[in-house]
């Protein structure tokens, strides 16, 4: 692999953002402001270098498998696309957020295994680094086989523990960011004639490509299993702690929950939900995930604490592109220009703390023998940045630079 020496540029590392240029070689960093020593080199005075994206927790790969509800394309396009996206998004490091759940359709067992199986063959092709976050609906037990084989492979998944059964069961008289420990007996269980309930079921039914009544059945049938969903839960965290993968669990409205999970090796809280499982949080050392699309935005679209403020009061550890992969670039840009935080702290929300939540130490910071994961932008002030080019492990992965140099950028 060639040598180059990125010359210039301002570089985001990881107490400040300063003027040098980044040698790397065999996919790797060797060098700030070293002797190009034969390196072919890359002009990028006026633009802004840093660590390239580690994302982990993403779904938007699931609307090139699903552009329209029930439309599914060939999986291999799809996730050569997705591909594509990440790479020009700045993002090096994917972990895809696989539902796997007891639903037909986009997110069932069936489609995870034609996922995985996809990702298997594609992975000379691609790339970004493609990872799986596993999301597991946790009453799901026929995902357990793809479990297995996925944590079995080589590269490490993430398994996130994901209980949608209990909420879309939830009575409407309880807020959803107040539902109980997903275990709590008596659970608070909506009327299945409800006509609330009834339109949700429609509107899931229509993602799963079968008719409302049908869905609503399917569902009841599956809160029989109840009583065996903490015995497959266990058995799942078990598994994963054998294989060493990250555990996460999402959408925790109590700090209940987040002990629970936390006792079975999930560290990481993933869209905590409500104000105490955040303390419970932090105070027990787990890493606290938001969404950037909430952080671009400026709130939660579902009404959960603000990205933006949690990270102003040490709340927030990671953000990830959840459902819109340019969003992790958009939170940076709105983060920086509210002066939520100095630009290298921010930029740790998105490359060196979710690298080290996943047991990633060679990534995510811009530093000697650091793996060359880098992001090359052009950030005119005062306005929107656009990715100009992107390396995966020192290989060129997108690029768009222009002719024309840019003017000093006001960072």
């Amino acid at each position: 692999m060639t040598a180059e020496l990125i010359e210039g540029a301002r570089v985001i590392l990881e107490d400040r953002v300063e003027t040098a240029s980044v040698r790397i070689e065999g996919g790797r960093i060797t060098g700030i402001d070293v002797a190009p020593d034969g390196a072919s080199l890359v002009p990028a005075r006026g633009r802004l270098l840093a660590p390239a994206f580690v994302d982990i927790h993403g779904d938007a790969f699931e609307r090139q498998v699903m552009p329209r509800p029930g439309v599914m394309v060939p999986v291999e396009t799809a996730l050569l696309e997705t591909d594509r996206q990440l790479a020009s998004n700045g993002i090096a490091t994917a972990y895809h957020a696989l539902t796997l759940s007891w639903e037909p359709g986009l997110r069932s067992v069936d489609t995870g295994w034609q996922i995985v199986r996809a990702l298997e063959r594609l992975r000379p092709r691609l790339t970004a680094e493609n990872r799986l976050q596993l999301r597991w609906e946790t009453f799901c037990h026929e995902a357990e086989p793809l479990i297995a084989h996925v944590l079995s492979g080589p590269d490490r998944p993430a398994l996130a523990f994901n209980d949608h059964t209990t909420s879309m069961l939830l009575h409407p008289d309880v807020a959803v960011q107040d539902r109980p420990f997903d275990q709590a007996d008596p659970y608070p269980v909506t009327p299945f004639d409800a006509p609330r309930f009834l339109k949700k079921m429609a509107d899931q039914a229509r993602r799963a490509h079968v008719l409302p009544e049908d869905y609503v059945a399917l569902l009841t049938g599956v809160w029989t299993r109840r009583g065996e969903v903490p015995a497959h839960i266990a058995r799942m965290a078990a598994l994963a702690r054998s294989h060493r993968a990250p555990m996460l669990s999402h959408d925790d409205s109590q700090a209940e929950t987040r002990g629970y999970y936390r006792s079975l090796g999930a560290t990481v809280a993933e869209f905590p939900m409500h104000d105490r499982v955040f303390h419970a949080a932090r105070e027990a050392g787990d890493a606290i995930v938001l969404g950037a699309p909430n952080a671009m935005r400026g709130g939660s679209h579902l009404g959960s604490p603000g990205a933006a403020q949690m990270i102003a009061r040490g709340l927030c550890d990671i953000l990830a592109s959840d459902y819109f992969y340019p969003a992790m670039l958009g939170a940076m840009v709105r983060l920086h220009t509210d002066r939520v935080a100095p630009l290298p702290a921010l930029w740790k929300l998105v490359s060196l703390n979710p690298a080290r939540a996943m047991g990633l130490a060679d990534r995510g910071r811009i530093a000697p023998g650091q793996r060359a994961d880098l992001l090359l932008l052009d950030w005119p002030e005062g306005h929107a940045p656009a990715p100009l080019r992107t390396w995966v492990s020192g290989r060129p992965g997108y690029s768009a630079l222009p002719s024309l140099p840019q003017p000093e950028p006001a960072l």
